[in-house]
């Protein structure tokens, strides 16, 4: 039980020591995890693509 409730008191200090991020470096971050999802999906997408054009499909 002491853990539980050490463990409890650990995570109500890290949240009092967290601050609360600007609207400015929000939209920074989401605009960098945006173009990040997007860079992955042209690249796995040019790969599919040559792939497809390497094996075409066969009748």
């Amino acid at each position: 039980m002491a853990f539980v409730q050490r463990k409890v008191v650990e995570m109500i200090q890290t949240i009092k020591l967290a601050k609360k991020t600007s609207k400015d470096d929000y939209f920074t971050h989401l605009r960098l995890v945006l173009l990040g999802i997007a860079a992955v999906g042209g690249i796995a997408f040019v790969i599919k693509l040559v792939a497809e054009f390497m094996n075409p499909p066969r009748h």
